[in-house]
């Protein structure tokens, strides 16, 4: 499977399921609508208040799980940052396309927008007999 398969893939989801670390080393985890770059990198936007955005300026490193029904799913670890000003416009536009209520959203409330890139990514699909399973890392993802 390759890069671009695992981004068609993905872009088809809205949905993931984040886990980040809290400060005690506990795990929080959380869904939230993403969008998808030709990287394979995830978009995300969340409240500045929120424990995922906590935990992720303290320790910027992310799994995600996209997709889960019909049999297949997209596990993503990764780190996170924070695009600013023209490297979040493009970002911020795809988000908007496919969220368009982020904007309304985001009046009157302090918001984050987070990227992740990815550092290892596994496809499954287990829609026939045998399973489909498929890992990416390093220079795959680049």
């Amino acid at each position: 499977m390759e890069l671009a398969d695992l981004v068609a893939y993905a872009r088809r989801q809205p949905w993931a399921v984040e886990a980040t670390v809290a400060a005690d080393g506990a795990p929080q985890a959380a869904v939230i609508g993403v969008v998808v770059t030709d990287r394979l990198e995830i978009v995300f936007d969340t409240d500045a208040d929120s424990r995922k955005a906590k935990n992720l300026l303290r320790d910027p490193r992310i799994a995600l799980t996209i997709g889960w029904d019909e049999g297949q799913t997209l596990q993503l670890e990764g780190v996170a940052d924070e695009p600013q000003g023209e490297e979040l416009a493009p970002l911020f536009a795809a988000y908007l396309a496919r969220f368009p209520d982020a904007k309304e959203r985001a009046m009157g409330r302090a918001i984050r927008y987070f990227r992740v890139r990815p550092t290892w990514v596994r496809y499954t699909d287990f829609r026939t007999g045998k399973p489909v399973i498929a890992e990416l890392s390093g220079a795959a993802l680049r």
